[in-house]
């Protein structure tokens, strides 16, 4: 039965733990802008992408359809 009690409050001293570890920012606010800025470059290269795509693919439909009339 201690065994237990022993677990249950090891569990409770690691949640505590972890609490902790995620209370707060760990970054600074030019850190963190510098994360926000890197991030939408990315998504802005991948939309970018992903129109250039979409656009050769509607260019490709509408040959295909020309060629066939």
């Amino acid at each position: 039965m201690a065994r237990g009690n022993q677990r249950e409050r090891a569990r409770e001293k690691n949640l505590k733990k972890e609490a902790a570890q995620k209370k707060g920012n760990s970054k600074s606010g030019s850190q963190m802008q510098q994360d926000r800025e890197s991030a939408a470059d990315i998504m802005r290269r991948k939309q970018a992408a992903a129109d250039a795509k979409k656009a050769a693919a509607k260019d490709d439909e509408m040959a295909t359809k020309k060629s066939t009339k």
